[in-house]
């Protein structure tokens, strides 16, 4: 059985005060044992949320990494750094990152692989735009970011990655992929990878990013491919979050 996963993209969103909230709902909070829940918030952020979630079942996320170790690259944050701050889950490909800084494939697989060196896990983002789901090219688009990742791993790294399908036009705009819609890309994801690794096929831990919310949750999370999800907005609100994770369990 592979285990679900609730991760919270914070963007470039949040307040010392939030983490301190986040804290206290949660290690009051009784979520289910067989849900792993992920906090992902702004790099400033990583060090308070750290000893803020010393008592809670929250694991810490970072939004991006640097695919190098170190170096002069001014602004940047390395997979290292990342893990003296207690990291455990790193995103990589991120739709914004690829619409507005222009990341591409390539440097997605160069971060995908600084995480891995470093013992982070990496949540890879895949996705489509409404042009792309209205020219009928939605698999195509999110094989090809699935596959050139993927395809270029070694296999045991292959198994330490966790892919996020998110629907670009549905991110932060309210709507959502239907069930059905959403079953039908992570199915096709899984049986891509059971084409050349069923092992593989049968443990890869996909999730819906695409305005999740307490409201859509659990019938997204019934559906036999999505096995937990990526959330924006909603994770910023201590109540909606736990929601969420409760309908996870």
């Amino acid at each position: 059985m592979r285990t679900p996963l609730i991760a919270g993209n914070w963007k470039m969103n949040g307040s010392a005060a939030l983490i301190e909230a986040f804290g206290d709902a949660f290690e009051a909070a009784k979520l289910p044992a067989n849900v792993d829940v992920v906090v992902i918030p702004p790099f400033p952020y990583l060090e308070a949320a750290r000893n803020a979630f010393q008592n809670t079942p929250l694991q810490l996320g970072a939004q991006t990494l640097n695919p190098q170790h170190s170096g002069a690259h001014t602004g940047e944050i390395s997979g290292r750094m990342l893990k003296e701050f207690g990291v455990s889950y790193v995103l990589a490909g991120h739709s914004e990152r690829r619409q507005l800084y222009q990341e591409r494939d390539e440097q997605v697989f160069d971060r995908l692989v600084a995480a891995l060196d470093v013992g982070l896990t990496p949540i890879l983002c895949v996705g489509e735009t409404l042009e792309e789901r209205d020219a009928g090219s939605t698999m195509d688009v999110v094989l090809r970011q699935v596959g050139y990742a993927m395809a270029r791993l070694e296999p045991a790294q292959r198994l330490k990655v966790v892919i996020a399908y998110e629907p670009v036009w549905a991110i932060g705009t309210g709507r959502t992929a239907t069930p059905e819609q959403a079953q039908e890309v992570m199915a096709g994801i899984r049986a891509y990878q059971a084409g050349f690794d069923k092992t593989l096929a049968e443990q890869l831990k996909l999730l819906y990013g695409g305005s999740m919310n307490a409201s859509n949750a659990a019938e997204l999370l019934a559906q036999p491919d999505i096995d937990g999800g990526l959330v924006g907005g909603a994770s910023l609100k201590t109540d909606e979050f736990y929601a969420i994770c409760q309908s996870a369990g």
